[in-house]
């Protein structure tokens, strides 16, 4: 196996190798250009975007500044959305369902170091991949790390780590992030705490 496909199979792999590093610098030049591009140049943006991610999923937006590994490893969904710095280590594959949301300042890690020092100071790593479902919103300043299914229909508040699996339809949050409370019909009431969801129409 190459180190490409250890990688992507969620095995040890040595970071180092030369495939890897001119992937990695691939993707550090084309976020370069799409962090830099006019805001008004929606024809270049999306350009750029294809060419770093691939075919793209209907209605696909990223506020720069955005940052990942490869890019090539992420998959969008449709209706998808997120803030400014946004951060993806996708060196396993990341995929997204539809109408995902994404708050500033999120980060979603699949890459992984062992623990013990010897073993960790070699150049040998390891990723696991990260999946998030449908209709999901990820408050701002969250970290998703490696390993993570986040289910349908959930949010995580801002701030907080998920490090284990999200069943569908809650609320987590925290360090590490717990379920706080079920999705309810309830809630189709208010649009904030208990302000009622009006909108003049």
């Amino acid at each position: 196996m190459t180190q490409r496909e250890r990688m992507l199979a969620g095995l040890l792999y040595n970071a180092a190798d030369q495939e890897l590093h001119k992937a990695r610098i691939r993707a550090k030049h084309l976020t370069y250009l799409y962090n830099t591009c006019d805001p008004a140049d929606m024809e270049r943006r999306a350009s750029i975007m294809k060419e770093l991610i691939g075919e793209q999923a209907e209605h696909t937006w990223i506020e720069a500044p955005f940052y990942c590994d490869y890019g090539c490893n992420i998959v969008f969904g449709d209706n998808f959305y997120s803030n400014v710095h946004l951060t993806i280590l996708d060196c396993a594959k990341v995929i997204f369902g539809h109408d995902v949301m994404i708050g500033p300042n999120v980060d979603i890690y699949t890459a992984g170091h062992p623990v013990h020092p010897e073993t960790r100071c070699t150049e040998w790593e390891y990723a696991r991949e990260v999946r998030i479902g449908d209709r999901v919103w990820i408050g701002g300043r969250s970290v998703i790390n490696p390993g993570v299914t986040i289910g349908n229909d959930c949010v995580i508040a801002s701030g907080s780590v998920v490090t284990k699996d999200v069943p569908d339809g809650v609320i987590v949050g925290g360090n590490p992030a717990k379920v706080i409370r079920k999705i309810t019909e309830e809630d189709k009431k208010y649009y904030f705490k208990k302000l009622p969801y009006d909108r003049g129409v």
